[in-house]
């Protein structure tokens, strides 16, 4: 897809800031970290924080807390949008490699919750070897 036309179909401005924070999660396969995002843009933190804030709230990106707690980021399926934002699948993350893969055909755990909860989120990880580095080693 292309990044503009993404920015468009979430109602975000097309700034250069938001095309490369975009192009970064294009060309990955598995969530950010905010270490991996910085590296890739060419700005300030506080410019990053921003934009990062407005993809969540417009539905296009999504927070994906790993093992430590600290937040990675990946995009969206097509569903999101801000009125609509719906993450229930479950996350992987490898113990190997570190990083975080969201597993679309692997549904969470649905929970009854008792009269008077509402969820507003919910977060199921899966923590193990990935495929990548499940690959038996050459002899």
């Amino acid at each position: 897809m292309i990044t503009s036309d993404l920015l468009r179909r979430h109602d975000l401005r097309s700034t250069p800031a938001r095309r490369t924070v975009v192009d970064s999660f294009l060309g990955a396969k598995s969530a950010r970290t905010l270490a991996e995002l910085d590296e890739a843009f060419d700005g300030d933190r506080i410019t990053l924080y921003r934009t990062l804030k407005s993809f969540e709230e417009a539905g296009l990106i999504h927070r994906v807390p790993d093992a430590a707690g600290q937040p990675r980021y990946a995009l969206c399926g097509d569903d999101c949008g801000p009125k609509a934002h719906d993450h229930t699948h479950a996350h992987f993350q490898c113990d190997d490699c570190g990083q975080t893969y969201c597993l679309p055909r692997v549904a969470p755990i649905t929970q009854v919750l008792p009269k008077g909860y509402r969820v507003q989120e919910v977060h199921v990880t899966y923590q193990g070897t990935c495929q990548v580095c499940n690959v038996p080693a050459a002899l």
